[in-house]
């Protein structure tokens, strides 16, 4: 089996015959990780252009150029799946964005809930593993990293035209197919909650709200970063960009 073409993230500007210049990161990446230098094609690519075929023709320590040389795909319509979650531990953490970027999930805002245990959260981390499954996966766009907010405010603030789904660990949700073919054609966001899940205070908040509709986790108990991506593989699946041929 041939291959893949090394694929790298580029913020913007990519046109044929232009030229791209790439950041340490990047660069560290092709350069000594790939060992690939000038005379090596590499796939360029963002949301806004497309991907592009490019060939390396210069670099050093922390910098590489490439030439551009022909698009290999248009910029593509990309799902409006967005995942809220309370922080968890950082390996888990890390992962779940890995994941879900290559599952599609376009936003990832963190929410503070009262049994919220992790302190804080490294959005660069995050951003650098979202960019690295975006190369992985062949998607064209990086997820919104969205800083961490209270899950009392968000709410407060929810746009009226997004449905909130409440993955409910609880048991009393309803089941995930029917959730998710209620919601075809409509932008809505998974809520997922901490590890011990949300308190009882915050579901009986959370289920007053006309927005909200709560999904069921079936019949196991659930981590929480297996949750978040179940929901996501399943809402994917009937209702978002796993229906068409690849």
């Amino acid at each position: 089996m041939a291959q893949r073409r090394p694929r790298v993230h580029v913020g913007d500007g990519l046109a044929e015959g232009g030229a791209a210049e790439l950041g340490a990161a990047a660069a560290h990446h092709l350069g000594t990780v790939l060992r690939l230098g000038p005379g090596d094609r590499v796939a360029a690519f963002n949301a806004a252009d497309g991907e592009f075929l490019c060939r390396i023709v210069a670099g050093g320590k922390g910098w590489m150029r490439l030439a551009v040389e022909r698009r290999l795909r248009a910029p593509q319509p990309e799902p409006d799946l967005w995942l809220l979650f309370a922080p968890i531990k950082r390996a888990r953490l890390d992962w779940l964005v890995e994941k879900g970027t290559e599952l599609g999930v376009s936003v990832f805002a963190p929410v503070w809930t009262e049994r919220t245990q992790a302190a804080r959260v490294n959005l660069e981390r995050l951003r650098a593993h979202a960019i690295a499954a975006a190369e992985q996966c062949g998607r064209l766009s990086l997820p919104e990293l969205r800083p961490p907010a209270a899950l009392a405010g968000l709410v407060a603030a929810w746009p009226g035209d997004r449905a909130l789904v409440l993955c409910d660990e609880s048991g009393g949700g309803l089941p995930a197919v029917e959730v998710a073919e209620r919601l075809q054609g409509r932008p809505f966001a998974l809520l997922v909650g901490p590890e011990g899940g949300f308190a009882d205070t915050e579901l009986d908040a959370l289920a007053k709200l006309s927005f909200v509709t709560r999904l069921g986790l079936g019949p196991r108990v659930l981590r929480a970063e297996t949750a978040a991506l179940a929901a996501v593989a399943v809402f994917q699946a009937i209702a978002g960009d796993w229906r068409p041929r690849r």
